[in-house]
């Protein structure tokens, strides 16, 4: 991924048009787009090979399941031009690393602790073990929470280098500045954007937020 604005567009819309309305509109503040399911199914795969002539794209399909089911989610994704995978850790090392070597060199982020509420009660337990998980398997970041920005620097402390993506920006409460100073490498932003009148001049807002933290 490009690492200039710090800036990543959650983009969760299922009206495909809306989507790659907004994708267009705020490309140029963006250091990547993440997808996840309600996009894709609405408007199947070629949504991610289209949005990969915008920016970078991550695929957060979360995958979590056996290797072989975990290589094949992740070979479709990358042969439709995704730059990046999101996984579980939960499924086990071998998972992971069944992604990590389908990535060919492309990226790689294991999920250590959700943003919602909820993350408190399985993911954050656990998330010592899944940030464990990631550097062993040799996976490029993980995934940490805006919201919990000290978990942030929790998991920073873990995993040494490796990248930080930290969602729950904007709509869910948490802060740029927040998330980037306790040690995320990008913030990401889902509703906050896609979800504004001008998305544009949220990307714009966002990506200024940004970089007055670093």
């Amino acid at each position: 991924m490009r690492k200039q604005t710090r800036l990543i567009l959650a983009l969760d819309e299922t009206d495909v048009a809306r989507a790659m309305a907004v994708a267009e509109a705020a490309a140029d503040q963006l250091d990547a787009i993440k997808v996840n399911w309600p996009l894709v199914l609405a408007g199947g795969p070629k949504v991610i090979t289209y949005l990969a002539e915008l920016a970078p794209v991550v695929c957060d399909f979360k995958v979590a399941d056996i290797p072989n089911t975990n290589r094949l989610i992740a070979e479709s994704a990358f042969h439709h031009g995704a730059s990046g995978n999101n996984v579980h850790a939960i499924t086990g090392r071998d998972s992971v690393q069944a992604v990590v070597e389908e990535a060919k060199g492309k990226e790689v982020f294991v999920v250590t602790e959700m943003s919602h509420p909820g993350g408190k009660e399985f993911t954050a337990p656990a998330a010592d073990q899944l940030a464990r998980v990631a550097v062993e398997a040799g996976a490029t970041g993980v995934i940490a929470p805006a919201t919990r920005p000290e978990r942030i620097a929790h998991i920073r402390s873990l995993i040494g280098g490796r990248l930080i993506l930290s969602p729950g920006v904007g709509a869910q409460g948490g802060s740029a500045a927040d998330a980037l100073r306790n040690g995320a490498d990008y913030i990401i932003v889902g509703r906050g954007i896609y979800g504004d009148r001008d998305p544009r001049a949220a990307a714009i807002r966002y990506a200024r937020q940004a970089r007055e933290a670093l």
